[in-house]
């Protein structure tokens, strides 16, 4: 269809990348966006990222779009999968073998589940010293909320985010997207390669009591600190900020929508020569910052009313040609088609015989690095995809063979890629 064909690069899989993280090994139980961000940034730079997998897969395999697994595709490339029973000792006794072999172990049961499968910290770290362990929940591992269920939807409420996002007038909008896992994901990459620094120095294991609140709070601040200073909440304002004024997002003329800040001084006067009202440098509405935000309801009107006259392609022509600070406000099919999300590789496109055109979109690497950059080494595993390649070596062949038969090991048995 025309609305989806892209400008964006294909990029090949390549089984020989190698990354900065080379070498390490990452026992992955985790489910989910949280766990599955962790491990993306960690194998997208080289680890060897094993998920280990319960018979009806990871539950993220289960988020399809016309019956193709997006999110898995998207979260779980360079990844291997391994398949276990976990509920059955002797699948737990091959995660302990596995353990002793890893540098990170990464989960995200409720706190107290890892301890029932014999799999404590305590355990593990007996087995390797200088093991990660990273334990994801969404309250963590103590207080008093401890035991409760936790999804990223509840954190996005409780740390704030809701209650200042949306519309005054309107009930609290949580995030479209997975805002609170994200955030902990890659709140856990970071704390999970900090922690293995300290390990490869000293041999020196730790655990890492990743919540999924704690990282939420940590980007809302300094909400608290400001209400201490006014004793006022901060109230839900749309797109306008309550630190600068002209901050908004503005309809055009062609029903297209931009959005626009001038958070200096410097930009916000050079936005009012670009409307050609330079005289309103000097409006004692105008003047400073702290006028602006007193007369936002003004400047919004006029800025507002010079946009709505105008397409949005002249729109920003116009204000780029001035050097003011504006964008279009972007959808997925505009995506596909934007020369600079293609050129910089921010999204790109891989292989996959599941999708239209034998393509899949994706974001491109994250962070970038110049000597050691990210690498695509794989597509995401099909369940069980690795029992072999894992397994065999530490099992030996006969006892692998003896755990598929007891259904421990799940056999791979379509772990075929279609794409391969």
């Amino acid at each position: 269809m025309d609305q989806q064909r892209s400008r964006l690069h294909l990029k090949q899989f390549d089984p020989a990348a190698r990354g900065a993280l080379e070498g390490v090994r990452v026992l992955d139980l985790a489910r989910l966006v949280a766990g599955n961000t962790l491990g993306m940034v960690l194998a997208d730079h080289g680890a060897e990222v094993v998920k280990v997998e319960p018979p009806e897969g990871d539950t993220l395999r289960a988020w399809k779009v016309k019956g193709v697994e997006t999110a898995w595709k998207s979260w779980c490339r360079n990844k291997k999968s391994i398949c276990l029973d976990l509920r059955n000792p002797e699948a737990q006794a091959v995660v302990r073998r596995l353990a002793g072999e890893a540098a990170i172990f990464v989960e995200s049961f409720r706190p107290g589940v890892l301890e029932r499968m014999g799999l404590a910290p305590e355990v593990l770290l007996a087995i390797n010293p200088a093991l990660v362990i990273v334990r994801i929940s969404g309250w963590g591992q103590d207080g008093p909320y401890r035991h409760k269920p936790g999804f990223g939807t509840l954190v996005e409420g409780y740390s704030g985010f809701a209650a200042v996002n949306g519309f005054a007038d309107r009930e609290p909008v949580l995030p479209p997207m997975f805002m609170g896992d994200c955030y902990a994901g890659i709140y856990g990459a970071a704390s999970a390669t900090i922690a293995l620094r300290h390990a490869e120095a000293t041999g020196q294991g730790q655990v890492i009591d990743l919540s999924l609140i704690d990282p939420m709070l940590a980007v809302m601040d300094p909400q608290v600190a400001n209400y201490r200073l006014t004793g006022q909440t901060k109230r839900r304002t749309g797109s306008r900020s309550t630190n600068t004024a002209p901050r908004n997002a503005y309809r055009c003329r062609d029903d297209s929508w931009v959005c626009l800040s001038s958070s200096t001084q410097g930009m916000t006067e050079k936005l009012l020569r670009a409307i050609d009202r330079p005289e309103l440098i000097e409006d004692p509405r105008f003047r400073t910052n702290p006028d602006r935000l007193q007369h936002w309801q003004e400047l919004d009107a006029i800025i507002g009313a010079f946009i709505g006259a105008r397409d949005k392609a002249e729109v920003l022509a116009h204000f780029d040609a001035a050097g003011v600070t504006i964008g279009p406000i972007m959808d997925a099919a505009d995506l596909l088609q934007d020369d600079y999300v293609a050129e910089r590789e921010a999204l790109i496109e891989v292989p996959d015989a599941d999708m239209p055109g034998g393509v899949v979109p994706m974001h491109g690497m994250v962070p970038r690095l110049s000597a050691t950059p990210g690498v695509l080494a794989r597509p995401a595993p099909c369940l069980g995809e690795h029992n072999d390649e894992i397994l065999g070596g530490v099992l030996g062949e006969a006892e692998l063979a003896r755990l598929k038969a007891s259904g421990v090991v799940r056999a791979a048995a379509a772990a075929v890629r279609a794409d391969a």
